[in-house]
């Protein structure tokens, strides 16, 4: 469903048998070697998800991406899966548009965890220019999804992404805000075995 230029809510894109091998790389990696950790921003303030990047990491002081975490322990960005590349250049793919990831952002929202509006702005000019899409998808509880335009003062809408949905925006909408007011607990797929809410954003840093 396209839901505004450049913007495609894909509902239950994910079946549940890849849902189910995805969560379990989610933990695997989250507890890994090099962990997921909660970031702190400019400002001093704590973000509400616990996040791990791979492929480049996204320091959350500096708002840049390099390949270590500066910001918390040093260690290097694990690499970006190949499943996870396939499926996120095949869900762009499916609306149009290219996609070839070379990092992604893994978030855990819990029960309270939530995201500010924001725009995902902080790859090279290049790439936001030439308007290469970001690719979510959504495993585990139902978020309250915001999706607004391209200021922040302009209205916003909100949806329900749960478990197996993809959204893709690019294009026109590639700077569009958006962000995640609530996790809505227990609505997780039965036999998926999660609690709480993994998010993967695929992005192109440069072209």
């Amino acid at each position: 469903m396209e839901i505004a230029p450049g913007a495609f809510h894909l509902g239950g894109r994910l079946s549940i048998d890849v849902q189910r091998a995805m969560v379990g790389q989610c933990r695997a990696l989250m507890d890994g070697p090099v962990p997921a950790y909660v970031p702190i921003v400019r400002g001093g303030g704590k973000m509400h998800v616990r996040m791990l990047c791979l492929g480049r990491h996204w320091n959350g002081k500096t708002y840049q991406y390099e390949d270590t975490r500066t910001d918390f322990d040093g260690l290097a960005a694990p690499p970006l899966p190949d499943e996870f590349t396939v499926l996120a250049r095949e869900i762009a793919a499916a609306v149009g548009m290219r996609l070839v990831p070379d990092l992604c952002i893994l978030n855990y929202y819990d029960a309270e965890g939530r995201m500010g509006l924001h725009q995902d702005k902080d790859e090279t000019e290049r790439s936001i220019a030439a308007g290469v899409p970001v690719v979510s998808v959504s495993l585990g509880d139902t978020a309250r999804f915001l999706f607004g335009g391209l200021r922040r003062r302009e209205p916003v809408e909100a949806r329900m992404l749960e478990s197996g949905d993809a959204f893709v925006f690019g294009g026109p909408a590639r700077l569009r805000y958006h962000g995640v007011s609530r996790i809505i607990p227990g609505t997780a797929p039965p036999g998926l075995d999660v609690i709480g809410r993994f998010n993967l954003t695929f992005r192109q840093y440069d072209l």
